[in-house]
C-alpha cells in the first residue's frame, strides 16, 4: 500500500464568535470571541500529489479573512499547481471548491449525493444555499475530469474517501496512509477537534442525525484527525512553512 506525506495548508484566518461555530450555546457564550482557519491539505506519495479541497477563488473572500490562495501556499512548499493529479472534493461549499481551476491536470472527486443536491432543485430554493455555493466552481467541476463516486471508495492505493453526509447532504471524508498511521481529513464534517471531543454539532449543517453520524465514522476511522477550521491543527504539529504544518 502507498504511504503519504500529509500537510495542512492554512489559506485564512479570521476572528470569530463561539456562537458561529457551535450549535445552542448558553445564555453569554455565544458572543464569545472563536478564532478560525481554513485549510487545504496536500497528501503526496511517490507516484501521486493529491489536494483535498481548493478553498476560497479570490473573488469571493470575505471581509475580515487573512487571506492567500492555495495554489501560492503550495509553491511555497515545492509544489507546483501542475503537479497535483487529483483534487477530492469533501463538499462544494464556496469555501472548499472555489479555485479547482487552479489545478489544470487533476482530476476531480466528488460524491454523486452532493453533485445530485446542489444541481438538483432544493439548494436552488433554499435561500441559505445561494451564498455557500461557488456557481463557477460548479461548472468547471462538472466537465470531463470528474469522477463521481458512492459511498466508501478507494480511489487510490493508500488514499479512500468515506461518505457521512451531516454538513452537506453528500459530505465525504478522506483516509490516508501514513507511515505515521493514518490521517484522517474530517474537513467540515468537524470544523473543530471540540465539535468532535464534546459531540457537539456546528450551526451549519443539512442533517443534524448525519452530523453525529459523522462523528462517529470519523471515531470509527481512527489515526490522526484534521477537522476543517481548527487554528489548532498549526500549534500541533511542526511547521514546514509560513501557515504550514507537516501532519505525518
Amino acid at each position: 500500500m502507498s504511504r503519504y506525506e500529509v500537510h495542512a495548508l492554512c489559506y485564512g484566518r479570521r476572528e470569530g464568535t463561539r456562537g458561529q461555530h457551535f450549535l445552542g450555546c448558553a445564555a453569554g457564550e455565544a458572543d464569545q470571541p472563536h478564532p478560525t482557519a481554513y485549510y487545504v491539505w496536500l497528501a503526496r506519495s511517490a507516484q501521486h500529489t493529491v489536494l483535498i479541497d481548493a478553498g476560497i477563488h479570490p473573488t469571493r473572500v470575505p471581509p475580515g479573512l487573512d487571506y492567500r490562495r492555495p495554489a501560492e501556499l503550495l509553491d511555497s512548499i515545492g509544489v507546483a499547481a501542475g503537479d497535483v493529479d487529483l483534487v477530492v472534493l469533501t463538499h462544494l461549499h464556496y469555501d472548499h471548491a472555489g479555485t479547482v481551476a487552479d489545478f489544470p491536470g487533476a482530476r476531480y472527486v466528488v460524491q454523486r449525493a452532493e453533485l445530485a443536491y446542489w444541481t438538483g432543485p432544493w439548494a436552488k430554493r433554499i435561500r441559505r444555499e445561494h451564498w455557500l455555493l461557488d456557481e463557477d466552481a460548479l461548472g468547471h467541476v462538472r466537465g470531463d475530469r470528474l469522477s463521481e463516486v458512492d459511498g466508501d471508495v478507494e480511489v487510490l492505493p493508500g488514499l479512500s474517501v468515506h461518505f457521512v453526509g451531516g454538513h452537506t447532504a453528500g459530505m465525504q471524508i478522506v483516509r490516508v496512509a501514513t507511515a505515521a498511521g493514518p490521517v484522517v481529513v474530517a474537513s467540515d464534517a468537524s470544523h473543530f477537534y471540540e465539535n468532535l471531543d464534546d459531540d457537539r454539532p456546528a450551526p451549519l449543517l443539512h442533517s443534524m442525525p448525519g452530523v453525529y453520524g459523522a462523528f462517529d465514522r470519523i471515531r470509527e476511522l481512527g489515526g490522526i484527525v484534521l477537522p476543517g477550521h481548527d487554528p489548532e491543527v498549526l500549534e500541533r504539529y511542526p511547521a514546514a512553512g509560513r501557515d504550514v504544518v507537516r501532519v505525518a
